[in-house]
């Protein structure tokens, strides 16, 4: 039970990576307040989560609200000291990346992807470090990042820029946020078969080619992120701040 009686929010929670950390930590003993969209397929989705949560012995409240809003975070916030006391942990997963080339990238494409995946990021890490600083107890603020972060890709000139501000914020936050106790680090996930990438990798020429340059051999799946969000989260990395993880099969460092 490594997060035993630990309140943690998770946005973009209603599926996908954010669904699967949502359930790791409420086997590791978590609450949760599931962030999501707030639109009606989102709802139904996240009504699912909640009694699979309550199934494992433990609360979940949800907060529908758009990612991109900046007082998202406060909302998120405000629920998670309402109905449980406080905050311990704060998981940022939402984002979009709908593939688009860059010369004709619609303005309103790349605006409404910066900011989902990074400037209501910012105001909702804000938000729940705001919080972990007056309660004066630490916690943990976790980025889902990603490999794109790192690498250039045609399709992503709006994607990612995005992610590699998230990965940057952290590495600011841990220094920001260091001397009240709260660690900030992210994780980095390769290629995960979620609804971001279905049409992608519809394309089998596409996946043959994600799963050879996947030293492990296969794609990822949600689960494989809930453990290092769940590890990132607990009191096993209290020693960890600033830091990237990648998931990703270890095609990063695969360049043959």
């Amino acid at each position: 039970m490594l997060l035993n009686d630990k309140t943690v929010i998770i946005t973009g929670a209603s599926r996908g990576i954010g669904a699967a950390a949502a359930l790791e930590c409420a086997r590791q003993g978590a609450d949760l307040v599931i962030g999501y969209s707030g639109s009606p397929s989102s709802k139904a989705q996240v009504d699912e989560l909640i009694q699979q949560i309550e199934a494992l012995g433990r609360k979940a409240v949800a907060v529908g609200a758009p990612a991109e809003d900046p007082d998202t975070g406060d909302a998120l916030v405000a629920a998670a000291v309402e109905h449980f006391g406080g905050v311990d942990v704060f998981v940022n997963n939402a984002g979009i990346c709908p593939f688009h080339s860059f010369l004709d990238m619609p303005r309103e494409t790349y605006l409404k992807t910066v900011d989902t995946n990074l400037n209501g990021a910012y105001f909702a890490v804000q938000a729940a470090a705001r919080q972990m600083k007056e309660q004066g107890r630490g916690g943990a603020i976790i980025a889902v990042s990603s490999i794109s972060a790192l690498v250039g890709g045609a399709m992503q000139t709006h994607y990612t820029p995005t992610k590699a501000g998230l990965l940057s914020l952290m590495q600011s936050c841990a220094v920001a946020l260091g001397p009240y106790g709260i660690r900030c680090n992210a994780v980095l996930p390769g290629t995960i078969e979620t609804d971001i990438n279905r049409d992608d990798l519809s394309d089998d020429g596409k996946r043959q080619y994600m799963e050879s340059r996947t030293p492990l051999g296969r794609l990822g799946n949600p689960d494989d992120l809930a453990g290092p969000i769940v590890f990132l989260a607990s009191d096993m990395a209290r020693y960890v701040t600033g830091a990237s993880l990648l998931v990703d099969g270890g095609m990063f460092v695969n360049l043959q």
